[in-house]
């Protein structure tokens, strides 16, 4: 058999955390915001791409 060889684990959580639940953000959205957010980053770096285009030097 295995003989113990003083291997010790830490005590108390068990490697987990509890982060304070409570927590209130100043912003507050909703995942349908933040995927427009996205939509509206992406038509604007496309309109950038096609009226803002730079001369490719041919």
């Amino acid at each position: 058999m295995a003989q113990n060889q003083g291997i010790q684990t830490p005590s108390g959580f068990g490697g987990l955390m509890r982060f304070n639940e409570e927590f209130e953000s100043k912003f507050k959205l909703t995942p349908g915001q933040i995927i427009g957010f996205l939509v509206l980053i992406v038509l604007f770096s496309i309109a950038l791409h096609v009226f803002w285009a730079l001369p490719t030097g041919a």
